[in-house]
């Protein structure tokens, strides 16, 4: 009986054990990335994803290539490029223990753009200065440089000036690698010349799946950032003030006389972007919780889809609603159907044929994140539109 209850003991131990070491934070080698300020050599404990034939990113500021912004925490940081001949840097290292399938993680990153990167042009071997705004991509893997699964991803870095981007994710699998990795705006049919800078890189804690999101992204203080999302979020729902029904037309604005016209996009994506069966996501488009109903800050953005089509008469497309995987089958189909038919009807009377306007839910069933995640559920609740006919030149 003694042995029994010694057995059971060990076992409850081991299983203590086991689960509070679930919980400790996983650190990274160098995470501020200090080393030798120099060019083309990724910072100790880092190693080198680039593409045969190209450089190593660098150790920054080196001023090579004029990049001379102070480090935000410590005295190097590391600098990624994405170059105009489809090819983009990234580094890689093995975690101090695996990421947990079904455990969500929190982490973060201080994530700057440089004034100045001189290089020569892949492209044409002529010198360029690559500030083209690009994102920060983050894989784990099995290995280095294994880019098995996407954890998460930045918005566009547009800003000069530190900000700490907090990333929150679910991996599939036990991953012992993480990449970091400089990537395109998406959709991207032309690659360009664009920087990233990246500091500070905090441990990846463990988190409770529901945890709330981050904060809109402020300036960082050195040493001191504030927080900022990988993901903008939903705009604040404006107070006191009535809902457009999604029959009534809004007001399209016209610039004033002495502006000139600027090109018609769909999302920002410009017709020479596009391709048949290119699909665009619709990140600014908000309905009411449960419902069809389009709200109030979504019009500006959707007349200017329509303003696309006005233009381009000969562009026909798929307005595609898609939800997340926690209703049923039958409420996802339903609810997303009618989500699309929402958006198309808004379009038809604004004026756009019928014709032009094809709409379907595809419910849940292609989900682009997981959807045990705040963050993943927000990314598979989308509309998207698909180009499915476009002529030559514009209508």
């Amino acid at each position: 009986m003694r042995k029994r209850s010694s057995l059971l003991s060990l076992l409850v131990l081991a299983s203590c054990l086991y689960a509070f070491s679930q919980g400790e934070a996983i650190y990274l080698t160098n995470p501020s990335f200090e080393d030798m300020p120099r060019h083309s050599i990724a910072p100790t404990g880092w190693y080198d994803c680039g593409f045969p034939g190209e450089s190593p990113p660098d150790v920054q500021p080196s001023g090579e290539f004029s990049v001379t912004k102070p480090a935000n925490h410590g005295s190097t940081y590391l600098g990624l490029v994405v170059r105009d001949n489809d090819t983009w840097e990234a580094v890689s290292q093995k975690l101090s223990r695996p990421l947990r399938r079904g455990q969500c993680y929190e982490f973060s990153l201080d994530l700057a753009r440089s004034e100045l990167y001189i290089s020569l042009s892949r492209a044409n071997n002529e010198q360029a200065n690559y500030i083209t705004p690009a994102k920060m991509r983050i894989w784990g893997g099995f290995g280095h440089c294994d880019k098995q699964f996407l954890l998460d991803e930045t918005s566009l870095i547009n800003k000069y000036q530190w900000m700490q981007y907090n990333f929150k994710f679910e991996p599939i699998a036990d991953y012992s690698y993480i990449t970091l990795e400089a990537f395109y705006e998406t959709p991207t049919l032309f690659p360009y010349n664009g920087n990233v800078l990246v500091d500070n890189a905090s441990p990846i804690q463990p988190i409770p799946c529901d945890e709330p999101v981050a904060a809109e992204p402020v300036a960082a203080k050195p040493e001191q950032p504030e927080i900022a999302r990988a993901e903008p979020p939903k705009p604040a729902a404006k107070t006191q003030k009535p809902q457009r029904p999604a029959n009534t037309p809004a007001t399209p604005k016209s610039p004033p006389p002495s502006e000139p016209q600027a090109e018609k996009t769909i999302a920002g994506v410009k017709r020479s972007e596009m391709a048949k069966g290119l699909s665009i996501t619709l990140d600014k488009l908000y309905f009411e919780a449960d419902s069809s109903r389009i709200e109030e800050e979504s019009f500006d953005f959707l007349n200017e889809v329509y303003e696309f089509l006005d233009v381009n008469s000969d562009v026909v497309i798929e307005i595609g609603g898609h939800t997340n995987g926690l209703p049923p089958d039958d409420y996802c189909d339903r609810l997303s159907t009618a989500r699309a038919k929402a958006v198309a009807d808004y379009l038809a009377s604004r004026g756009i044929p019928r014709k032009r306007l094809q709409y379907k839910g595809y419910g849940k069933r292609e989900p682009v994140a997981s959807n045990k995640t705040p963050y993943g559920r927000r990314k598979n609740q989308r509309v998207e539109i698909k180009i499915l006919e476009m002529g030559e030149g514009d209508g």
